[in-house]
């Protein structure tokens, strides 16, 4: 494995807040919250929000109206909610756990009061370096992953990395090798890994709990990685850092 040549790259600036108002969902999807200024943007067009208050608990087995707004809205802040569709299934759960993490709230996955409000004014996350490509970023503090183009990030990701006896390596690095099927490791099952550090990849798992748990590979949601798959290569760079 080859490591990003230094000239390919350029730090950012952390993660920075958008305000994006507190209207019920109106027609069409919002524009991309994907701004790194840390001044509030205003919304233009027609917005995508949540209202914080006369709303149902949303879970994983909701469905109607209000998870269809729940989904367009983390569609629009670019988490991978898998379609819209008004059914709160595993897609809409990791989604959703993801944005807690992004956003420091508890990691359980329902929408409740705290997690509704901060849908509301999110923290919009910024890709630490900027490639004229797509890349990919793991953000191990956070367990998130980022699929970044040009500055911005694209795609975010439910993500597990490595448990403190097995830690994933921190570096930047490329995508070497890849495998479009299940691979049989000696620590388990992996879903068309993305291998880019010695045995370490980027792949699809059936488990992916919301702390760190594998061996030291980045897991992501099965159904992600098959969203994911067609959009990275061999050469995509990958940067893990906490």
């Amino acid at each position: 494995m080859r490591p990003v040549a230094p000239h390919a790259i350029r730090h950012r600036r952390p993660a920075a807040h958008a305000a994006l108002g507190t209207a019920l969902l109106v027609a069409g999807l919002a524009v991309p919250a994907t701004s790194a200024s840390a001044a509030p943007v205003a919304a233009t067009g027609a917005a995508v929000t949540l209202a914080t208050t006369g709303q149902p608990m949303l879970r994983q087995g909701s469905r109607g109206a209000a998870v269809s707004a729940l989904q367009a809205r983390l569609t629009a802040l670019r988490y991978d909610v898998g379609g819209i569709d008004g059914i709160f299934g595993p897609s809409t759960h990791h989604a959703v756990v993801a944005f807690q993490k992004v956003n420091g709230l508890a990691r359980d996955g329902i929408v409740g009061p705290r997690t509704r409000a901060a849908l509301d004014r999110p923290v919009v996350p910024t890709p630490r370096y900027t490639h004229p490509g797509y890349s990919i970023e793991a953000d191990l503090t956070r367990q998130v992953l980022y699929l970044a183009k040009r500055g911005a990030v694209v795609r975010i990701l439910d993500a597990s990395s490595g448990k403190a006896s097995t830690p994933t390596p921190t570096g930047d690095w490329t995508v070497g090798r890849r495998i479009d099927d299940w691979r049989q490791s000696d620590l388990g099952l992996l879903w068309r890994p993305n291998y880019f550090h010695r045995g370490y990849a980027v792949h699809g798992a059936t488990s992916v709990p919301a702390y760190p748990a594998s061996h030291g590979c980045v897991r992501v949601p099965v159904r992600a990685m098959d969203r994911l798959w067609t959009t990275i290569r061999v050469g995509t760079p990958v940067h893990v850092y906490r």
